[in-house]
């Protein structure tokens, strides 16, 4: 079925993009639902077009749509069919964002620049979108761009569960890969129990992507270091950050990063480098053509799963984390 009801009430149902379908599918066989049917095509000029094959007024929707390449033709593709349900009269909409376009231009760094994560929230808001649903936001201040409720998700648990269970807690160290990552490394080492070691680096501000890594601080000398980050783009900061790490003495480096965005030359650099496993997470689809031995990909279904149920029942997102309601 593609919807399921409580007591008659309302009906969720479930809607995917085409960035990273085998996800929504993923995500439905976990609620017990179907994927409502799409029709979505591109117009010879390029112009997207969006319908549903069912019925959806009265419903509380949720959109899943991942913004991975092509970034620009996904994230118009998930506002056209944010705002196909609104026109269609229905309840609640809900966009189901596991990599959010943009994230990265969260401020202005110099004059004549956007702030283009806050215009994408803007966007969702004019299309019709209710809530946003996301996975690891660059930096938390984008939940404030979005004029309503957005649930931001955390894959750390899942990957944090993973490397614990493979690796002895007495022998890591979680390294931020910058000054930028030290909260979200610092939670690492609390669920982990282990120390922390931090990366100083700087940007080439005029190359971009381009790092040039400096001293390690903290103790990694004989040790199996986890560089934690959210995401992996050209992995030329990752790559950087191990070979530092090795260089103060570390005997095992290991990567962990929620979205695998893997731009350019990324997964020859991966691939070509000391680090001896690669985690991360599903938010954007790792086509079979780019996999390699040493990359380790988790399911982030089952969270989102267990979110959409939440907000479905007016329950609390918040507690699947350990907080409060």
């Amino acid at each position: 079925m593609s919807g399921i009801s409580t007591s008659g009430r309302k009906t969720l149902m479930l809607f995917s993009g085409r960035a990273h379908p085998g996800l929504a599918e993923e995500i439905a066989s976990e609620l017990g639902v179907s994927v409502v049917p799409t029709t979505a095509y591109e117009f010879a000029n390029g112009e997207i077009y969006v319908r549903y094959l069912e019925s959806v007024r009265g419903c509380d929707a949720f959109v899943v749509q991942a913004h991975g390449a092509p970034i620009n033709e996904w994230l118009m593709e998930n506002l056209l069919m944010v705002d196909a349900l609104k026109r269609a009269s229905a309840k609640r909409i809900t966009a189901v964002i596991p990599f959010y376009a943009y994230a990265r231009q969260d401020k202005k760094h110099r004059g004549r620049e956007p702030i283009s994560a806050r215009l994408v929230a803007d966007f969702f808001k004019t299309a019709g979108a209710d809530r946003l649903m996301v996975v690891d936001l660059h930096t938390s201040q984008i939940q404030g761009f979005f004029d309503g409720p957005v649930d931001h998700l955390f894959a750390l648990p899942l990957l944090a569960d993973y490397v614990s269970h493979r690796y002895p807690s007495s022998d890591l160290t979680v390294v931020a890969p910058d000054a930028g990552r030290v909260r979200v490394a610092e939670r690492w080492t609390d669920r982990l129990g282990c120390p922390l070691a931090i990366i100083h680096k700087r940007r080439d501000p005029d190359v971009a992507n381009e790092v040039k890594v400096f001293e390690v601080v903290g103790q990694v000398a004989g040790r199996t270091c986890v560089i934690v980050d959210d995401m992996i783009d050209t992995a030329s900061t990752i790559t950087k950050a191990a070979e530092a790490i090795f260089d103060s003495g570390a005997t095992d480096v290991i990567v962990a990063a929620t979205h695998g965005v893997l731009s350019g030359p990324a997964v020859d650099r991966l691939k070509n480098s000391m680090i001896s496993e690669v985690v991360l997470t599903n938010t954007l689809p790792i086509a079979p053509e780019i996999h390699f031995d040493k990359l380790t990909v988790l399911s982030i279904a089952p969270l989102l799963a267990r979110a959409i149920r939440e907000v479905f029942d007016d329950g609390s997102v918040t507690s699947l984390f350990g907080g409060n309601a």
